[in-house]
């Protein structure tokens, strides 16, 4: 047998085989079709509700090829494809990333989900205007939606559009005042304008709303530590880095919309010995 042939037609070509021979057997043939057709999409969505609990627990090596053959086996379900494309995109596989999810939109132009899917699937690859347009399409559909309209004010920040990322920020805050990435990203342009204390307002909103947030309270330490109140600002920025570690790295930061600006007075503050100390009694 080719080694190319597809996994559908061998099942479908087993099934006949296994078929009882008779004399009007040609007859049977289409109904038979459909319901080896039918079975197989059931195949297929036991096997990505699988890859989504696999997800979950991010075992992409484990989830990828079952969502693979669930979107051969279950080809016209947009959920599908969508669960595919998200899975990609976890891994940093763009390409295929939106071609699965461009297949899921074909399917279901009005499923919110996959637009914004397409969105960040952009916005990691930097095509901040694609991004952009992915994220105001799907706010058409869905427009009282915190996420995308954050997520619509990154991609605004990142094009330059400052006072319309702002804006979208405090759309997103209106709507859910426990969304403190909203005004901790505010924080984020203000600082790089030189409104440090407008900065120092946003976050200390941010950390008063998830005191477990360890990004606007390492961004808090930093201005405060450069205003010179410097007791305070070292025993914020040693708990932020206790919460999360990642925060130590310049280039996460970066990934995280710091801009010049703060990045470059957070090395200065990471670089201070009593931070390095908190930081070498982490690893140790």
């Amino acid at each position: 047998m080719p080694k190319h042939i597809s996994l559908i037609s061998l099942l479908v070509v087993c099934s006949l085989w296994n078929m009882p021979k008779a004399v009007h057997a040609q007859a049977l043939v289409p109904h038979t079709l459909q319901l080896d057709a039918e079975n197989l999409e059931r195949q297929g969505l036991r096997l990505a509700q699988e890859a989504a609990q696999l997800g979950q627990f991010q075992q992409f090596e484990l989830a990828l090829p079952r969502a693979k053959l669930a979107s051969q086996l279950a080809p016209n379900n947009d959920k599908v494809w969508f669960l595919l494309g998200g899975l990609h995109l976890q891994t940093k596989d763009f390409e295929p990333a939106i071609a699965a999810l461009q297949k899921a939109q074909s399917l279901n132009p009005e499923n919110t989900e996959v637009v914004f899917a397409l969105g960040s699937a952009n916005f990691q690859q930097q095509n901040y205007q694609a991004a952009a347009t992915y994220y105001q399409k799907g706010l058409q559909l869905k427009p009282d939606n915190p996420q995308g309209l954050f997520d619509l004010g990154n991609a605004y920040y990142m094009l330059g559009r400052l006072p319309e990322a702002i804006a979208q920020y405090n759309k997103s805050f209106s709507l859910d005042q426990k969304f403190w990435p909203a005004i901790n990203n505010i924080g984020l342009i203000k600082y790089e304008q030189g409104d440090i204390e407008n900065a120092i307002q946003q976050w200390r909103s941010s950390v008063n709303i998830d005191k477990q947030a360890a990004e606007p309270l390492l961004a808090l330490a930093v201005a405060m530590y450069t205003k010179g109140e410097r007791q305070q600002a070292l025993s914020m920025g040693e708990a932020a880095l206790s919460i999360d570690q990642r925060y130590a790295s310049l280039d996460f930061l970066k990934e995280n919309l710091w801009g010049e600006r703060l990045v470059s007075d957070t090395e200065k503050f990471l670089a201070l010995p009593r931070i390095q100390a908190a930081l070498d009694q982490q690893e140790n």
